[in-house]
């Protein structure tokens, strides 16, 4: 039993959708939402993400999640761009699209609840957006082997229109069994903060840790890094993209029972700078897992509007 990706809550078909493997560029969007509009905050995210779906499927895709475990009636909006370029028609929508305005200017609670738009569902101050960026080598001034930097998309691209490589290039997982925010089951947000005299090490280790997972676990995992822009240096990202839930007890049994997997924990790095495994590359309590479920109708006993309950195999499972 898996729950339905988040893939199906939109009517834009799988190969023309944005997604954490092939975008450019990820803008988490979060928001608090009172309890008594439970239904209606979901029935508001859900429409304004179908309708950049729709009309912007050229410049941007847009998956809603909830916390799986964590803070309830916690709305999550990953908004998939094409590039950092197409924010700008995101930023334009807010003035020139008036159907668009109109989602927001739409009476979402009714009557018999005292009526309002949006703002009336959400608390005040708690809209916030991370912009995360697909890591590839040599960003942020740091350093591999003076060979791997130069062979990237972007060192190579000089002179040219700089467009990021996005987070699929990182790994060698086949396309039949990639996992990414459109078809995995459980999406698990992983962030932590390097300690500056380790940033270069700290990214050689966070890629090979998710590849790890990528060549051990193929078709049930995939794990893909990303970098803050914009806020706090050297918070990286990992997504880790999971089949189903019953995933996480795989992860648990690799780490345990796979010695080359162990292997990329507790070997020795930066012999020059007195010799550093994983557990020093970090600041201390930094580290930080959210869970997120793709929304469907009626969880978390919210309004029904779909049939888009938990299914077994078939159409809703990732693959």
């Amino acid at each position: 039993m898996v729950l339905t990706p988040a893939q199906r809550q939109t009517s834009v078909g799988a190969e023309k959708m944005l997604h954490s493997a092939n975008s450019g560029m990820i803008v988490e969007r979060t928001v608090q939402v009172r309890g008594e509009f439970h239904s209606e905050s979901r029935r508001f995210a859900r429409e304004l993400a179908e309708y950049i779906n729709t009309r912007y499927q050229e410049v941007a895709g847009v998956f809603v999640y909830e916390e799986t475990f964590g803070t309830k009636d916690l709305i999550h909006w990953l908004i998939h761009l094409k590039s950092m370029d197409h924010y700008e028609t995101m930023v334009r929508m807010g003035s020139r699209d008036e159907d668009y305005r109109a989602l927001f200017g739409r009476e979402w609670v009714p009557e018999e609840k005292g009526g309002g738009g949006w703002a009336r569902m959400v608390l005040d101050g708690t809209l916030r957006e991370t912009v995360l960026l697909p890591q590839f080598w040599g960003m942020y001034g740091t350093h591999v082997d003076g060979e791997t930097e130069r062979q990237s998309e972007v060192y190579r691209r000089q002179g040219a229109e700089v467009t990021l490589p996005p987070a699929r290039h990182q790994t060698t997982q086949p396309d039949e069994l990639l996992l990414h925010s459109g078809n995995a089951g459980i999406l698990i947000h992983r962030t932590a903060e390097i300690l500056y005299d380790f940033r270069s090490e700290a990214r050689q280790f966070a890629r090979e840790a998710a590849e790890a997972i990528n060549d051990n676990l193929a078709g049930e995992a995939t794990v893909l890094l990303y970098e803050e822009a914009f806020g706090p240096m050297d918070r990286i990202h990992w997504l880790i993209h999971m089949k189903s839930l019953s995933t996480y007890q795989r992860l648990l049994q690799l780490h345990v029972q796979n010695e080359s997997v162990r292997d990329i924990f507790f070997r020795e790095r930066a012999p020059e700078k007195g010799g550093v495994t994983w557990a020093r590359m970090f600041t201390q309590g930094s580290y930080l897992d959210t869970a997120l479920t793709p929304h469907h109708w009626g969880l978390y006993a919210t309004g029904d509007q779909a049939d888009e309950t938990v299914v077994t195999g078939g159409e809703g499972e990732a693959s």
